[in-house]
């Protein structure tokens, strides 16, 4: 379930909580004033707009940019003051930022298995590797890999150190209907499994209305509106989260 208010104290399944977060660029106002948490095992949507502001803040939940005011927290301790203990506790994929082409899919592997400190490395790669059926790949460079191959190899840097959390960033992107389905289904089953919370930005709205409990919906750097994919179609009477994410664009609040 995802929450807004933070007047009611946060439990033990609140694995992410962001309270009134802003973030500047000089004069520009990246984001301003958003508040959510997410709790264990849900997945939560972070849509908008190409300049809503997702991007800032998946980078602020990650640590990477520290926020103008405001507080974020990840699995209870704040983000920036304990930045290398969280660290080891999430991951991120995304199609768009790509591994080194030269190095092999297995050397990638070791090398991201040795940053997050990941014991028996080569039994967990075994098994990461042979659950995306990317087994015969290992001994390929990364660069000579098709996309479906790489979005592969991608999830699966992302899931080597087990994460407590995982950062979606279009997931699918550039995918055929298939590949796109199977990486889905993987997601589905990994969550059920293991209890991981996922932070999906995406914009295709069938994939969102599939994997995500709870979605918040930004525009211009606020947060406009959150809620069940349900719901936010029942709110805007619409057939689907696709026309619902339209309505919000054309009256220019995404």
């Amino acid at each position: 379930m995802l929450r807004t208010n933070h007047k009611t104290k946060l439990f033990s399944s609140i694995v992410l909580s962001v309270r009134h977060v802003y973030k500047n660029f000089g004069p520009i106002k990246a984001v301003s004033d958003i508040s959510f948490s997410v709790e264990k095992s849900k997945t939560i949507g972070l849509l908008g707009s190409n300049g809503a502001g997702k991007t800032t803040t998946i980078m602020m939940l990650m640590g990477i940019l520290k926020v103008t005011s405001g507080e974020i927290k990840i699995l209870e301790q704040d983000v920036y003051k304990h930045r290398n203990k969280i660290a080891k506790e999430i991951n991120f994929a995304s199609p768009f930022v790509e591994l080194p082409h030269r190095l092999t899919v297995l050397q990638n592997l070791n090398v991201f298995g040795h940053l997050y400190g990941v014991k028996s490395l080569a039994d967990k790669i075994y098994k990461v590797s042979s659950d995306l059926d990317i087994l015969d790949l290992l001994k390929r460079r990364v660069g000579k890999l098709s996309a479906g191959q790489k979005t592969r190899v991608s999830l699966a840097k992302s899931l080597i150190n087990d994460p407590k959390i995982l950062f979606l960033d279009e997931p699918t992107a550039s995918l055929d209907p298939d590949n796109a389905d199977w990486v889905r289904t993987y997601l589905e089953k990994y969550q059920k499994r293991t209890g991981a919370t996922f932070i999906l930005a995406s914009h295709n709205m069938p994939e969102v209305e599939r994997l995500c409990h709870n979605v918040v919906m930004m525009g211009k750097g606020k947060l406009i509106d959150s809620g069940t994919p349900k719901d936010l179609i029942t709110r805007y009477k619409c057939k689907d989260l696709e026309e619902v994410f339209l309505q919000l664009a054309r009256n220019d609040k995404v």
